[in-house]
């Protein structure tokens, strides 16, 4: 395009241009050596003045009329500089992988995957193949959590406000994270499972951006494996409860800022890239399990964004879910009942302890066979590598046994209750 319009007829001299304006003085006059003008002349007009700076000069070519990769913006960046901004998918998330990038940049000195961290960073969800046997899931807390799963995942269909996130709260011990799994595993659901311990770090903003980056992690598992998932957050009131006078970080805000925009736009997640019309997430739902939300922001907890769900097995189900746990180990219906009547009003986790319990005599006999207590460390550590350890035989679980384990275990809760050794070291404290 002309920048001016020069007489063809006459030779143009930049000295003679610069030396018309008025506005520039003479000791603030611009060199004309290395201006570049470009000025357009008809068909019939000179030949190019015979500079010797600018004779061996040529314009620069577009890669083509049509183009659109040199097109720049208002700001004067390109296409390619916008395209790489948007893109959220980065080398370090794709790897030095074969068929991703050219094989030439792949090698084969380090394999054909040469990212040593890309199989663990796949390991984000869980699958449960360490969860083997029969378990008996309370018909209640199934009901559930399977209607919330599937009514998000038909959250389009519905003509009706769908809350993201389901809280499972209750008394300690209860099972809610174990029987959700169970859950997980007899739907085969992959899901993102993070815990309370995530959500503080020493970055400002980071475990707000974890949560996107594993939320979107899940959404992923829907669009490119074809299986359910879903993100679960054990604990959460120990990440986000407030305990008397207890701190409220900047972490804790943006995890809960975090949380509610994901319940208002459960399609719409940004981990630092420009937003783009394409970039629409699955709807993935919220699983998180506590002891009591009401230490927990309350416009987070509200009924259109949690779903509330609290937890307390009737008798029939603790009986129901011990007796699944004893019953490989040849205890009866009848047998739980008696254990149960015998330590009423305690949690779930209790009856798991007593069974752990009565294994403490045969690890003792097995620690005196392998040669005591000074021998422990080179038997476990430091044998040959065919070499095995000896055959560790399981205790027989009898209904004495569990009881007595019961018994010692009660005594341990009373000392804890009674002995209050804080108020020994700090007399002060209050009552």
């Amino acid at each position: 395009m002309a920048l001016f319009n020069v007489p063809s007829s006459s030779l143009f001299k930049p000295q003679t241009f610069f030396s018309r304006i008025p506005s520039i003085s003479s000791h603030n006059r611009i060199s004309p050596l290395p201006f570049t003008l470009s000025c357009s002349t008809s068909k019939s007009s000179s030949p190019d003045v015979n500079d010797e700076n600018t004779d061996k000069k040529r314009p620069n070519r577009r890669l083509s009329e049509q183009s659109s990769w040199e097109a720049k913006d208002a700001e004067g960046r390109d296409y390619l500089y916008r395209l790489g901004k948007e893109a959220d998918n980065m080398n370090i998330a794709v790897g030095a992988r074969d068929g991703i990038i050219d094989p030439l940049f792949a090698g084969n000195f380090l394999g054909r995957d040469s990212d040593i961290v890309f199989d663990y960073r796949q390991k984000v969800t869980r699958s449960f193949e360490y969860l083997q046997g029969d378990y008996y899931i309370a018909p209640v807390f199934l009901d559930k959590v399977v209607c919330f799963i599937v009514k998000n995942y038909i959250a389009h269909l519905l003509n009706t406000k769908v809350p993201l996130i389901l809280g499972i709260w209750g008394g300690k011990g209860q099972g809610k994270s174990f029987q959700t799994e169970l859950i997980f595993q007899a739907m085969g659901i992959e899901p993102v499972i993070m815990s309370a311990g995530e959500l503080e770090s020493e970055r400002a903003g980071e475990p707000g951006k974890l949560i996107r980056e594993r939320y979107r992690t899940a959404s992923q598992v829907v669009q490119n494996q074809g299986k359910m998932s879903c993100l679960m957050i054990n604990d959460i009131d120990a990440g986000l409860g407030r305990f008397g006078n207890t701190q409220m970080t900047v972490n804790n805000q943006i995890v809960v800022g975090t949380l509610m925009n994901l319940s208002d736009n459960p399609t719409r997640v940004s981990i630092g890239q420009e937003w783009r019309e394409s970039d629409v997430t699955s709807r993935i739902p919220i699983i998180v399990t506590g002891n009591d939300f009401s230490t927990i922001y309350a416009p987070l907890i509200r009924d259109g964004r949690m779903e509330k769900f609290y937890w307390q097995p009737n008798r029939e189900d603790i009986v129901n879910i011990v007796h699944r746990t004893y019953e490989k180990d040849g205890i009866s219906r009848d047998e739980v009942v008696s254990i149960v009547n015998t330590f009423p009003n305690q949690a779930l986790d209790f009856y798991g302890a007593l069974r752990s319990r009565t294994y403490d005599k045969s690890i003792s006999k097995w620690i005196d066979d392998i040669g005591g207590v000074e021998k422990l460390g080179d038997t476990l550590l430091k044998r040959r590598k065919n070499e095995e350890l000896p055959v560790f035989n399981p205790p027989t679980q009898t209904l004495e046994a569990l009881i007595e384990s019961g018994y010692s275990l009660i005594k341990e809760q009373q000392l804890i209750m009674e002995n209050k050794l804080s108020k020994e070291y700090m007399k002060n404290i209050d009552d």
